[in-house]
């Protein structure tokens, strides 16, 4: 068990660092306030490989494992939290039509998204259904050769701006088995976009609701086979857990950062507050629990890459903690702030509202636990979860 980068990662590492001090940090705060997504700076990661991470080679990505991505997405989340979690989104995008389009899709798609000249939405979540998603109502019936979807989609991060949209809709009966997964262009005609949601974060990505009326795409959009899609969208979600508790960890240790720093230069009663040891106790609690929420993601990543039958509950446990454990970090560290920590000069109220949502998306914490639970209690040996 080696619990060090490797060469190759640490150089992943540094380029996503670089970049993530050049283009993302000095306007993190202005693409919140003004709530700008930044296309041209999601192109600028296209550029560098970071649009299509575990995107295949021979597909136009760098073709890495999860365990590598992780590495990426955390010093992105270090600077924007909100811009690195739609990266996460768009890779899972890239990543679903490369594994399971047809190879004219993937031909279509595939190096554009990868090097992001083109982006992605992922559309599973309705009105009706969040925790519940195998109850989807949006349907698809093939008709003369085309499919033809009708439905809504809520909470669709980067919708009204993004190219391609993968849409898991009902081909079948009720129940997940009834759900299949479809590559959409974010212009077909049929498809109209709701509101810019206002929202407490994520104000650097638009979060909409999409509505389908007859919107035709040829039967070659299907993703897989009929009734696969639900599965799909699971795989896509083990992948997404991973990212966004990655983007949880890299944003608290921005707010450690940050706390470390204003602790050594606030002084109160004649002290820096850094002599004090409550609040020694309290720096000191949370690199713990970072450092632990961190090695939780990497090893769920490892089970993922290697295929492990459990890598869907460790995906879950990872979340849970990392998510969990990052929100309390950047709400302590914007505690050892004091006032300073409320105002928008400095950026803790930012990665405190960022992190609350990954509490929620990817799979509420509370159907992780019912995830990890399940596992558990269907066992007759723990020793299989070890």
């Amino acid at each position: 068990m080696d619990f060090e980068l490797n060469e190759d990662q640490l150089a992943f590492q540094q380029s996503a660092r670089d970049f993530a001090a050049g283009e993302m940090a000095p306007h993190a705060a202005k693409w919140d306030e003004e709530a700008h997504f930044p296309l041209d700076v999601i192109a600028k990661a296209g550029e560098l490989g970071f649009c299509g991470l575990y995107t295949p080679e021979e597909l136009g990505g760098l073709g890495l494992t999860r365990l590598d991505a992780t590495v990426v997405f955390e010093e992105l989340a270090r600077a924007c939290p909100s811009t690195a979690a739609y990266l996460t989104i768009h890779n899972m995008v890239s990543w679903m039509i490369a594994s399971w389009g047809t190879p004219a899709i993937k031909d279509e798609w595939c190096e554009k998204l990868a090097a992001g000249r083109k982006i992605g939405s992922y559309c599973l979540t309705e009105p009706g259904s969040g925790s519940d998603a195998g109850s989807l109502k949006t349907s698809a019936k093939l008709v003369d050769g085309h499919y033809v979807i009708n439905g809504s989609k809520a909470f669709i991060s980067g919708a009204g701006s993004t190219d391609v949209l993968v849409v898991m809709a009902r081909t079948g009966g009720e129940g997940a088995r009834g759900v299949s997964a479809f590559v959409v262009p974010g212009n077909a005609e049929g498809i109209s976009y709701g509101k810019k949601e206002t929202k407490m974060g994520w104000n650097s990505q638009p979060t909409r609701t999409i509505s389908f009326d007859n919107v035709k795409v040829p039967a070659s959009h299907l993703l897989g086979n009929e009734g696969e899609g639900f599965v799909f969208a699971m795989k896509g979600l083990d992948g997404g857990r991973i990212n966004i508790a990655t983007c949880s960890v890299g944003a608290a240790q921005a707010a450690l950062d940050a706390a470390h720093a204003y602790m050594k230069e606030r002084k109160q009663f004649g002290r820096p507050i850094a002599d004090f040891q409550a609040l020694q106790f309290k720096l000191a609690d949370m690199q713990t629990e970072l450092v632990a929420a961190r090695q939780m993601v990497r090893l769920a990543a490892v089970k993922l890459d290697s295929k492990s039958p459990q890598a869907t509950t460790y995906c879950a446990m990872a979340k849970r903690l990392a998510t969990d454990l990052g929100f309390k970090i950047c709400n302590e560290a914007l505690q050892l702030h004091g006032g300073y920590g409320y105002i928008r000069e400095y950026p803790l109220e930012r990665y405190f509202r960022d992190v609350r949502v990954h509490q929620i998306l990817e799979g509420t914490n509370e159907i992780m636990r019912v995830i990890v639970s399940r596992q558990l209690l269907n066992s007759d040996n723990l020793d299989d979860i070890r």
